[in-house]
């Protein structure tokens, strides 16, 4: 199984750095020198990418791959997905965190067991992460924090909600 660890966001420069936004904890480690990553392109197509260099400017990493040595070849890899694959990564070493990967899927339910939905995916935003929830006639988002989801049972196959009131109202 494979996990996002960047998106590719632009071009950067003449020589085909990229500029990259990191979706990982550990960036020396997924985007060291000579790592491959698997990348799917926007139209779904993918390709093998090797790190020549990486370095942090403006909040955003810039990476330099072996297979992409000018401007031209880096505007094609525009909004590209990077992706490792998920048995490489190490473990949290927390209890309290979590691989993206570990929580797509969840059941998501109250503390009464009465079904909510699925987590379809989890949102990295500036405010915080989100917890996507696909439910019967569409999509909820709720913020991932220990009030709203105070038991994360990634064994169980579960997320426990105690959503403030109006949450998982959908208008």
């Amino acid at each position: 199984m494979e996990v996002v660890v960047g998106r590719i966001a632009k071009a950067h420069g003449i020589r085909g750095e990229l500029a990259v936004d990191v979706r990982t904890d550990s960036p020396e480690q997924r985007f060291a020198i000579g790592s491959v990553l698997s990348t799917r392109l926007r139209d779904g197509s993918t390709r093998e990418l090797t790190v020549a260099a990486a370095r942090t400017h403006s909040g955003r990493l810039l990476v330099r791959f072996e297979q992409v040595l000018t401007r031209d070849v880096a505007e094609t890899l525009r909004g590209a997905l990077l992706l490792a694959d998920t048995g490489d990564l190490p473990p949290t070493g927390d209890p309290d965190e979590f691989y993206d990967h570990e929580l797509e899927g969840l059941r998501a339910e109250l503390a009464d067991g009465s079904l909510v939905g699925t987590v379809g995916e989890v949102l990295h935003s500036p405010g915080g992460e989100l917890l996507s929830l696909e439910r019967e006639g569409g999509t909820v988002l709720v913020p991932f924090v220990r009030a709203i989801v105070p038991v994360v049972d990634v064994a169980g196959g579960r997320v426990v909600l105690d959503p403030p009131e109006g949450l998982l109202d959908m208008s």
